[in-house]
């Protein structure tokens, strides 16, 4: 039985690059071929497209996104954001574009070490089940390092031991309906963090597993530094966690300095010689450096609340080729 284009979801994949020239001709090639299949098998929309948002790249990242729109306007668009505004606001950016032209979008990373096979049962959730946001989640990491492995696994467990419930070993892999996108479009903060906003949204929400797969080519743009960055933006802007650590190490302090108080008054009133140096330097210095790591994490919440306050945009589009 034949089913009416018009009552196919119309589906936007949305893969944010930033220096991708290495990885877009063969990942390029791959979704479009699985777009086309989709699209024979009647699950999506003939008018289903791929959207590249470009994150101000410095390589020619934007001008193979152009030339594919321009050869293949009906399978592929181009966005390009007037600076690097980071992945977490490019990815974004797509999203909010789209929603009110798609049924549904699905997120993932250009690179493809995310399984588009994977796509299909994204799909049957969302179809079949009626679910709102459907999740990809590695359930190996065979082909990532062990170094790799354990950082990942140890994030995880981080967040959700600072109060962030993220999906495990999910990253921005995922498919979103419309009112799901509509949902996500009322959070205004300026400092986010997906991975840990989307659960937040409610609805019907469900997991699909899949194994991870190497890079097409190239090195992933995500450097160790830039990773405890993300897991430190994730938890300032998700948590308020950190502050509650210090009022408990400040209270750890205070039975301390208590338990000290009534040594010194037991050592004096027997008569023993206390040198005090020693001790008297440890305190100084442990107190002086644990003062100085409390002041940096209160900055840290204050420079988020300043930069909340002004509202700036988390993206700006400088093109965008439909």
């Amino acid at each position: 039985m034949t089913v009416s284009d018009s009552e196919l979801p119309l589906l936007y994949i949305i893969c944010p690059c930033y220096n991708e020239e290495l990885v877009l001709p063969g990942s390029s090639e791959k979704l479009k071929n699985k777009l086309l299949f989709l699209k024979r098998a009647e699950k999506i929309s003939a008018s289903s497209k791929i959207l590249f948002v470009d994150d101000g790249s410095v390589d020619e990242t934007w001008q193979i996104i152009r030339n594919l729109h321009e050869n293949e306007p009906e399978t592929f668009s181009g966005m390009s954001l007037a600076n690097n505004f980071g992945q977490q606001n490019a990815l974004l950016a797509g999203l909010l574009t789209v929603k009110d032209r798609c049924d549904i979008a699905v997120s993932m990373d250009v690179d493809l070490q995310d399984d588009i096979e994977a796509i299909d049962m994204m799909i049957e959730k969302y179809s079949g089940e009626g679910c709102n946001i459907v999740y990809g989640c590695r359930n190996d990491r065979i082909s990532d390092t062990f170094f790799k492995r354990f950082t990942a696994a140890s994030f995880y467990k981080f967040m959700n031991f600072m109060g962030v419930k993220l999906i495990f070993n999910h990253s921005e892999f995922r498919l979103m309906d419309r009112e799901a996108l509509e949902a996500l479009a009322d959070f205004k903060e300026v400092n986010i963090f997906l991975r840990g906003l989307i659960p937040m949204i409610g609805l019907k929400q469900d997991c699909i597993y899949y194994k991870g797969k190497k890079r097409l080519a190239g090195e992933s743009k995500y450097t160790f530094p830039s990773l405890l960055d993300l897991a430190w933006q994730a938890v300032t802007s998700m948590s308020v966690m950190p502050i509650r650590c210090i009022m408990w190490m400040g209270i750890g302090m205070a039975l301390l300095s208590v338990m000290m108080f009534i040594y010194a008054l037991a050592s004096h009133f027997n008569g023993i010689a206390i040198s005090g140096w020693t001790s008297l330097i440890i305190s100084i210095w442990f107190i002086g450096g644990l003062n100085l790591f409390s002041i940096s994490i209160i900055g840290e919440y204050i420079g988020k609340i300043y930069l909340e306050v002004k509202n700036r945009p988390r993206f700006i589009i400088d093109t965008y080729k439909q």
